[in-house]
This record gives C-alpha cells, structure tokens and sequence, in this order.
C-alpha cells in the first residue's frame, strides 16, 4: 500500500488487541505486526503505543509477562485476557457494522435516492 491512513480516534485499543490476538508480542513486536496486517497503511508511534498498552494490562484486557526477545533481550510480552478476547469481538463487530454502513451512505447515488 503506498499511502498511509491516520488512526481514527478510538482504533489504536482495537489494533493492539487484533494484533495481540494473533500471537503474544513484546511492544515494539505489537507496533510491527499492525503495520504487517495493515499493508504498512497503519503505522503506530511508540509514544502512543506504551501508554495504550499500560491503560490495556490496567483494564484487564491484557496480561503482561517478562520473557527475552528474539534478539536476546529482556522485554515484557502482552497476550489478551478472556475479558479482552470479548472486548475484541465487541469492538471489531461495532467497527464492521460501521464500515459497512459508511459504504453503503458512500455508494448512494441521487438517482437511486
């Protein structure tokens, strides 16, 4: 993808428990795998990302666990609780039916009005 869209208000929560839901991921692995499965269209700053990640663990919707990095250093690893499982669900059905109701005004043409 050759240009690159700006996070809507309220999208960073459910990127980071999409991307976390894929696998557990240290930090800066949450920031790469958004951008992999968003095509490089999503890019996440790292002053955004940590305290997300920080208010995510304080709700619940993620666990944080110490482990060693692929590059042999130390760093805390997310996974997604249960109560982050559902809050996945939720939030990624709230955003289809949104999407797919802004496509639909976007498609109307006046003839068909």
């Amino acid at each position: 993808m050759g240009e690159q869209a700006q996070l809507l208000p309220g999208t960073l929560d459910l990127l980071i428990l999409k991307a976390v839901s894929l696998g557990p991921l240290h930090g800066y692995g949450v920031l790469l795998r958004i951008a992999q499965i968003s095509g490089s269209a999503l890019l996440v700053e790292q002053g955004a990302l940590y305290p997300a990640l920080f208010r995510l663990v304080r709700q619940g919707l993620l666990k944080a666990n110490w482990g060693t990095s692929e590059n042999n250093r130390k760093a805390k690893f997310y996974e997604l609780t249960t109560a982050g499982r559902k809050r996945l669900r939720e939030e990624a059905d709230g955003w289809s039916r949104l999407a797919n109701a802004m496509a639909a005004a976007l498609a109307a043409k006046a003839e068909e009005l």
